[in-house]
C-alpha cells in the first residue's frame, strides 16, 4: 500500500458540545474551567462546534480533497464517568445510543466517498435487503478494549 497523507483533529480543541446529550467532563473541561489555568480562561466549551457541525465539517473535509482523516472523539462522551459501566444512554428519536455515535460517525466519513468493501467495522451484505452487518476482527478487538476500559484482551493471533 502506498503512503497517503492525511489530516486529524482533538476532541477538545474540535467538538464542543462539552456536557451535551450526556457527556461528562473530561480532564481538559475540568483544567480550563478553574479561572487563570488557561490565557484569557479560554475552554472548550464550544471550539469549533464540530459536534454541532458534522455535515459542514465533512463537506469541508471534501472540498480540500481530503482522503484520510483520523477524528478524535471525547471518551466522556460515550463514557460520563471515564468508566466502561458509565455508558451514555443517551437517546436520540427514541434510539438509546450506547456509544453507537462513535461508530456510525465513522460510517459518515467512509461512505462520503461512496462505499468500499474494505471500510467500516462490520461488512455489509448488499445482496440482502436487509442489509445484515457482521462485525469484522477490527469490531470485535475494538469492542473489547471498550469492555476492558481501555485494555485489550485478545491475543494478537485472534485478532
Amino acid at each position: 500500500m502506498d503512503f497517503t497523507w492525511g489530516v486529524s483533529s482533538s476532541a477538545h480543541q474540535i467538538e464542543g458540545g462539552w456536557d451535551a446529550d450526556g457527556k461528562g467532563p473530561s480532564i481538559w473541561d475540568n483544567f480550563t474551567h478553574v479561572p487563570g489555568n488557561v490565557n484569557n480562561n479560554d475552554t472548550g466549551d464550544i471550539a469549533c462546534d464540530s459536534y454541532n457541525k458534522v455535515e459542514e465539517d465533512i463537506y469541508m473535509l471534501r472540498a480540500l480533497g481530503v482522503k484520510n482523516y483520523r477524528f478524535s472523539l471525547s471518551w466522556p462522551r460515550i463514557f460520563p464517568t471515564g468508566r466502561n459501566n458509565s455508558i451514555n444512554t443517551y437517546k436520540v428519536d427514541g434510539v438509546n445510543l450506547k456509544g453507537y455515535n462513535a461508530w456510525s460517525l465513522m460510517d459518515n466519513f467512509e461512505w462520503v466517498d461512496g462505499y468500499d468493501p474494505r471500510f467500516g467495522l462490520h461488512q455489509i451484505d448488499f445482496d440482502n435487503p436487509n442489509r445484515p452487518r457482521t462485525p469484522k476482527r477490527s469490531a470485535v478487538y475494538y469492542a473489547e478494549i471498550i469492555r476492558n476500559n481501555g485494555r485489550a484482551h485478545l491475543h494478537h493471533h485472534q485478532l
